[in-house]
């Protein structure tokens, strides 16, 4: 994930929507510092905080870590099942194996075995790449968008 690009669309969202960043801060429900560094790109999202700007702004995941260029505002979006679903999901799309999803991704097979199971969640960066290996949207893999 390219944290500038994150960084630099979500202060420009802020900024063209004239929120204040402590007003944006309570309504994703993180904290005034942690906005700021998610503005300035000193952190990156987790999965959940991603998804909660996203839906404050309206808009594609994919928009906000730079997978696309186009927001599509007018889009409607479904909650996001836990991600433990996604993967065989994700798999019996594609029609692959989980031993393939890895292949593809380079993500360490114990990492795909921890989220199938439900024991730890993805980063947008990991998300990011399944993306572009399976040359679909991140907002598909995480199960915002079907």
């Amino acid at each position: 994930m390219n944290l500038s690009i994150f960084s630099e669309r979500l202060s420009d969202l802020i900024f063209d929507g004239k929120i204040k960043t402590e007003d944006f801060a309570k309504a994703i429900g993180c904290s005034r510092s942690s906005a700021f560094e998610l503005k300035s790109g000193d952190r990156e999202p987790t999965l959940d905080t991603l998804v909660r700007i996203a839906d404050f702004f309206h808009c594609t995941t994919d928009y906000l870590v730079g997978l696309d260029e186009v927001m599509y505002q007018s889009m409607t979006f479904t909650p996001c099942p836990p991600f433990a679903e996604r993967i065989p999901a994700i798999c019996a799309h594609f029609k692959i194996s989980r031993y393939r999803l890895q292949q593809m991704t380079k993500i360490p097979e114990s990492t795909l075995y921890a989220w199938a199971h439900g024991k730890t969640v993805p980063s947008v960066e990991n998300l990011v790449k399944m993306a572009q290996a399976l040359d679909c949207s991140l907002d598909f893999i995480i199960g915002r968008a079907m």
